[in-house]
């Protein structure tokens, strides 16, 4: 299966790379949870996939390379998702934060931000804040510039 941009059957067209990062989030600690499988076949079927395509994307995605998104708004959205994954079950392990991490690094924010991003998005899933109000925070607090 090609895994690129599609068009979903709403018209709208979707980046599939942020589902391959969410399978590779998933697999950081060689285990994926219940609740982390749960969460990317709810993601998944956002993108239109079907849970057999769902399932055959995360045996065949493996090492692919992270493409970060262009827009802060699109990178934004990619490392909540990053962040949901991360927390799905509710255990956050030292690799899971380096995954993230490096996606927040290639995605062009700086080292002295990520920190302060990954804080924000962590607490605000765990208090089941919406990704808009973070960005809006992110961009208030002016995090995205320092």
């Amino acid at each position: 299966m090609n895994f690129t941009d599609f068009t979903t059957h709403h018209g709208k067209k979707v980046n599939k790379e942020a589902f391959i990062h969410l399978v590779q989030v998933s697999r950081t600690d060689k285990k994926v949870s219940k609740e982390e499988l749960e969460l990317l076949h709810k993601e998944g079927r956002k993108f239109g996939l079907t849970d057999p395509e769902i399932d055959n994307l995360m045996h065949a995605q493996r090492g692919h390379h992270y493409v970060p998104p262009y827009s802060l708004d699109e990178k934004f959205k990619h490392l909540y998702q990053v962040a949901q994954m991360i927390l799905a079950d509710d255990v956050v392990k030292e690799s899971e934060l380096k995954m993230i991490r490096k996606f927040a690094i290639e995605a062009g924010f700086q080292d002295k931000t990520i920190e302060k991003l990954v804080d924000l998005l962590f607490e605000g899933i765990k208090k089941d804040r919406a990704e808009e109000d973070l960005l809006k925070e992110f961009r208030k607090n002016h995090l995205f510039r320092d």
